[in-house]
């Protein structure tokens, strides 16, 4: 009984702080390819792109896809994309600013894609 009462009360806590996070109104939910190659790499994109109640980005390092959830009344796709650029990943719309880039940590250099 002690052994189901330890799982069964962290489950509840974690149903229900999942719960008391900002729910995104107006929600729409995109895709997109952003370059980053480690979990530092995941961390900061999706750092760059989250805004509480307004924004949602998890990116799969794996795939280098990101799913992007936003207020549509509130922002944009292309605004978030724009953020994650600014702090050193390019991505399918932007390319971050060389300097940006050079500072990221040795093991956050992806390979970047040419530029068009």
């Amino acid at each position: 009984m002690h052994k189901l009462f330890k799982l069964v009360i962290p489950a509840i806590m974690l149903v229900a702080a999942t719960s008391l996070q900002a729910q995104i109104k107006n929600q729409k939910t995109e895709t997109a390819k952003i370059y980053g190659n480690c979990g530092m790499c995941e961390s900061v994109i999706e750092k760059a792109g989250n805004v509480a109640g307004v924004a949602s980005v998890d990116w799969d390092k794996r795939t280098k896809i990101a799913s992007i959830s936003y207020d549509s009344k509130k922002t944009t796709k292309d605004e978030i994309l724009k953020r994650i650029a600014a702090a050193g990943y390019d991505n399918e719309s932007y390319t971050a600013p060389d300097k940006v880039y050079n500072n990221l940590h040795e093991c956050c250099r992806y390979n970047r894609p040419k530029r068009q």
